[in-house]
């Protein structure tokens, strides 16, 4: 809970900061709170706040994933001082909502009962809603706040619904005593629709088909970096709230929501790579990219063994960093040429390698190259799924295979024309280079040393 309050407090501050010359000292300030929280992870929880541990326990899984997103929010800051270079009246309010819904993130990693899960849910989605809609005078950027806004209601609606059948039927909150429930009362019918409507209010949140459809125009409208933020830390916070309850909560009716689970994955990793293969838009192909990684997320749960977090860790590590790779890139790319069509990209290798290498590595990561940090994510979730769920595995690969061919378009016209569109005087800034660097080196040393992550994050 000290990580959590460390980075609340440099939310407000950075709110605050936008007193003085248009919030300019946000990001220094967000980079300097994240960092002391970063510290702060790796140190023994304060046993003062051994007195919430009904509602927040900071476990070691906790430690773990709230180390990750707080990397990747790190990442993401580094580069928005270009990004958000044309929202310098209201720097300050952008930097502290990514905090506050940071926040909501670090609650739901270790939430111990529905009613903090709720809060968490809400902490992260609300600054999204606004954030989504920061570009005030695009109206793409409008329709994706309102459209997430009614959307994510709608699925707080299921949420409140779920969660009041299950406190109908257990009679509690508390994620054990949920689970003892469900032991004991396998074919409860209230306890088992309750679930079952959690389950799509969280499909949701991770963008799992059918529940996506709000995702591409959201991620295409909203600010890139925003975007990049949504691809990255919230998914990593949904798919870690979903994993939580699931396998705490509800592990006891495992056999009634594993089944309709499948299925969305299937449909998932079908749709989502059919339909990036048919986009000319190289930011809503990344949007169905990220619904696709969903997908392949999902597998944790089928075949699990005593490895399934450690796994599920590593793959969110890998996928946030590819993640921050490609937009890093896309982000330059659409300042200069106010588009992000694959045409945009032509010749962007001759230009700035450096960018264009880092891009492309991402995103062979994403496809799971091997020899990438991507790959040995997708290796270790399909191992563990063979002996769950062999078909979905088979699926998995097949999206995969499909996947390979939207993302080589982005990467044949950034490396292979031979004329580029991009003049010689506009060049990418020092610290997109080193995060450029900082990337490559990382998602080509966790694909070939993939141990290397427990020690990076002090396991």
């Amino acid at each position: 809970m000290s990580v959590l309050i460390i980075v609340f407090l440099t939310a407000v501050i950075a709110l605050f900061s936008g007193v003085f010359e248009q919030g300019k000292f946000a990001r220094y300030i967000g980079i300097l709170g994240l960092i002391i929280a970063l510290y702060v992870s790796f140190m023994p929880e304060c046993s003062f706040f051994d007195h919430y541990k009904h509602m927040y326990e900071y476990s070691a899984n906790t430690a773990l994933f709230t180390k990750i997103s707080i990397v990747t929010t790190l990442l993401l800051f580094f580069l928005g001082g270009f990004a958000f270079s044309n929202h310098r009246s209201h720097q300050s309010e952008l930097y502290a909502l990514m905090l506050f819904a940071l926040c909501g993130g670090i609650v739901l990693f270790g939430y111990q009962n529905l009613v903090t899960m709720f809060i968490g849910v809400e902490i992260l989605s609300i600054p999204l809603y606004v954030m989504a809609g920061a570009n005030k005078t695009d109206l793409r950027s409008n329709e994706a706040s309102i459209k997430y806004f009614l959307m994510g209601a709608f699925a707080t609606g299921f949420l409140l619904f779920g969660i009041a059948f299950i406190y109908g039927s257990a009679g509690s909150f508390d994620l054990y005593k949920i689970h003892d429930f469900g032991v004991a009362n396998t074919h409860n019918v209230m306890f088992i629709l309750g679930v079952l409507l959690i389950l799509c209010a969280l499909a949701f949140k991770v963008a799992l088909a059918p529940f996506h459809m709000w995702s591409p125009d959201v991620y295409v409208g909203s600010p890139s970096l925003i975007t990049a933020f949504m691809a990255s830390v919230v998914k990593i916070s949904g798919f870690f709230a979903l994993f939580r309850l699931m396998t705490i909560g509800f592990a006891g009716v495992t056999h009634e929501w594993i089944n309709v689970l499948g299925v969305f994955l299937i449909i998932t990793l079908l749709l989502a790579n059919v339909m990036g293969l048919a986009q000319t838009n190289a930011k809503r192909m990344l949007a169905y990219s990220s619904v696709s990684h969903a997908g392949y997320i999902g597998l944790v749960f089928f075949g699990m063994t005593s490895l399934s977090t450690y796994n599920l860790a590593f793959y969110l590590f890998a996928y946030s960093l590819s993640t921050v790779g490609v937009f890093m890139c896309l982000i330059w790319v659409e300042k200069l040429k106010r588009e992000t069509s694959y045409g945009a990209f032509k010749g962007l290798a001759k230009t700035e390698p450096l960018l264009a290498t880092a891009a492309a590595i991402s995103m062979l990561s994403m496809a799971g190259v091997p020899l990438t940090a991507g790959f040995m994510g997708k290796f270790a979730l399909f191992s563990q799924a063979m002996n769950g769920a062999a078909f979905l595995v088979l699926v998995a690969v097949l999206g995969s295979a499909l996947s390979i061919a939207y993302y080589l378009r982005l990467i044949i016209a950034m490396f292979f024309f031979k004329e580029s569109t991009f003049k010689s005087s506009e060049k990418v800034t020092l610290t997109y280079n080193i995060i450029a660097v900082v990337v490559i080196a990382a998602i080509i040393i966790l694909g070939i040393f993939p141990d290397f992550f427990a020690s990076m994050f002090g396991l």
